[in-house]
């Protein structure tokens, strides 16, 4: 384990090395990055001038919810690069997986390695900054418990995300046009899951739970940090199923990428 990772941080450290030989490049990047984020939420902090709340819930409220999952979605972002299902697709079309193949190193830890993209750090620190200032705005009464389950929490967020990338990824292996299917569940998951789950119709929040299992792992989390009653009478312990969802999705991704790359065929070129 302890090799693995001087290795990872090898492959991390060289991508580190070349994105910030232009500084001003990366900076502008980042910086765009993060101005999309706070455009959004920009724009959502608009509505509320109109109406009050969003389904009971306040400005504060809804900026905990989208503040957990722009930080958690754009730390995956970066570290979950190489599994973009766009990037890691086109390597398969071109043969340059097999070259990872032929090298004597953990083919999932080469792919993981092999792209970083450290610009996504302007979406974190926005993320970042939007939570707190959900955690402020909503009064948040903290304990032990909570202090504690919110890194969980967000760890968890990132793992989800991070095993959507995992199987969209390794769908490419028997086909070329997955990438847009998978970026509903990625980028339109995480967009989804800034909001209230309450609000949307019965069949998506079915979906949701039972074929995608989102809602457990921001909004009834949320629930719990905000003192919040549950529209949907579900046990207490549900608000605690985050890091089993979170880290039960990345785990089935990867025995599915192990299966991927055991069926996997060469392009030949």
């Amino acid at each position: 384990m302890a090799k693995h990772l001087r290795l990872y941080l090898r492959l991390i450290g060289v991508q580190l090395r070349g994105q910030l030989q232009y500084r001003t490049a990366f900076l502008m990047d980042a910086l765009a990055t993060a101005v999309l984020t706070m455009v959004g939420f920009g724009s959502l902090a608009m509505i509320f001038q109109r109406f009050e709340n969003l389904g009971g819930w306040s400005l504060g409220e809804v900026a905990f919810l989208f503040g957990m999952v722009e930080f958690s979605f754009g730390t995956m972002d970066m570290l979950f690069s190489g599994f973009d299902p766009q990037h890691f697709g086109q390597q398969v079309r071109r043969g340059s997986l097999d070259q990872l193949l032929l090298r004597p190193l953990p083919i999932t830890l080469q792919v993981l390695g092999s792209k970083f993209v450290l610009r996504r750090v302007g979406r974190i620190v926005q993320g970042a900054l939007i939570l707190l200032l959900g955690i402020l705005a909503s009064d948040v009464g903290w304990s032990v418990g909570k202090l504690l389950y919110l890194p969980i929490v967000l760890m968890s967020l990132v793992s989800f995300f991070g095993g959507l990338f995992v199987l969209g990824a390794t769908l490419t292996f028997w086909t070329v046009e997955s990438v847009e299917v998978t970026n509903i569940f990625t980028y339109g998951g995480s967009e989804m899951m800034s909001y209230p789950m309450h609000i949307y119709d019965e069949w998506i929040r079915r979906f949701f739970t039972f074929v995608i299992p989102a809602i457990f792992l921001n909004y009834y989390p949320a629930l719990y940090f905000l003192d919040k009653p549950d529209p949907f009478d579900l046990p207490p312990s549900t608000s605690f199923l985050a890091p089993l969802v979170g880290f039960g999705t990345l785990v089935l991704a990867l025995k599915v990428w192990d299966v991927g790359l055991r069926h996997y065929q060469s392009t030949g070129s």
